[in-house]
């Protein structure tokens, strides 16, 4: 760790390889916390590059617990998280969404970290008890077409580093993390990030990973599509600033996306919006985000304007409600 340490002070960038072998030396306690602390902070102050981000990656996969679904092809929507809007579950309920069009949805997400709802909040907040069982998983992937893996199930590194992440008054490279580790690994992904500097790193992992990707940004810092002015989309096949009235929707109002105050508050919005109750702003969100997210499991074959078809209909005939009823009856 010394010689890290000294290549990184020299300002020079590490191998995968390097990441991946300091990543486990970590979860097998080979440094003390000062160091791993001097680490975090110097990639920090100097900007993670690809290679660093997909060693650390590959370390996480490595030491964790593998999800291997019988299921060829399945998407997971994220967002990167910290962009302190405080919205509902948008990313969540767009899974639901998705899966109740047809298609199929592995969802990693963890608890609430900057906001008052996270993933894993709102589920558990529904009897939900979280398994890494893999026949259970398999079962729910056959029967409701949708799987939610808690991260703190699978990442085992995670908990190595907990006490040092809390200790820091800044982000680090574990807050990039996230949307890369999921353990089953799926082939599409949608992912939300707070700023454009994310957007670029993220494009350039995902190319090097080779899976099919959406990444969205709201130019007004929303780390998801919030239809509260512009975004931006980069996909595989192309890259493009949309904005509400592209899609034929009214500007939503930033007060109209929030959480709430409690958990429970975050459910209601997440509930009423698979009930087809929902503000039409809370609605709009989830199609424009599921809706992006279809477009990448079709591989871009499909029109923007359809796949917004595609996920108003899981929504209105009652099929998402009914995906998520039988999601929570699998795993309650």
């Amino acid at each position: 760790m010394k010689e890290i340490l000294a290549k990184l002070l020299n300002h020079e960038e590490l191998s995968r390889e390097e990441m991946k072998n300091i990543l486990v030396g970590i979860t097998h306690s080979e440094f003390p916390n000062e160091q791993i602390t001097a680490l975090l902070t110097a990639l920090q102050m100097r900007g993670v590059t690809v290679e660093e981000l997909l060693g650390f990656r590959d370390g996480i996969l490595e030491t964790g617990v593998p999800v291997p679904l019988d299921c060829d092809r399945y998407i997971d929507v994220v967002g990167t998280g910290g962009d302190r809007k405080n919205t509902f579950n948008i990313s969540t309920t767009s899974c639901f969404v998705i899966a109740g069009a047809g298609y199929k949805v592995a969802k990693h997400g963890n608890y609430a970290a900057t906001s008052t709802s996270g993933a894993s909040n709102v589920i558990a907040q529904h009897g939900v008890k979280f398994t890494d069982n893999l026949d259970q998983l398999n079962r729910c992937m056959d029967e409701a077409g949708i799987v939610y893996l808690h991260a703190q199930l699978f990442a085992k590194a995670m908990k190595f580093v907990g006490p040092i992440r809390k200790a820091l008054p800044f982000p680090t490279i574990f807050n990039l993390l996230g949307p890369l580790v999921n353990p089953s690994q799926p082939s599409c992904q949608l992912l939300g990030v707070a700023n454009l500097d994310q957007m670029r790193l993220y494009h350039a992992v995902y190319q090097r990973l080779g899976i099919d990707y959406g990444i969205v940004n709201s130019i007004d810092g929303y780390d998801e599509i919030s239809l509260t002015g512009d975004f931006k989309v980069t996909t595989n096949t192309y890259e493009k600033i949309f904005s509400p009235a592209d899609l034929g929707f009214q500007p939503a109002k930033p007060e109209e996306l929030v959480a709430g105050a409690t958990e429970q508050e975050a459910k209601e919005i997440f509930d009423a919006v698979l009930e087809n109750r929902a503000l039409p702003a809370q609605k709009n969100i989830v199609l424009a985000n599921a809706a992006f997210g279809i477009q990448v499991l079709e591989k871009g074959q499909k029109g923007i304007d359809e796949c917004i078809s595609i996920a108003r209909e899981s929504i209105d005939s009652g099929s998402a409600l009914r995906t998520f009823k039988k999601f929570v009856e699998l795993n309650s």
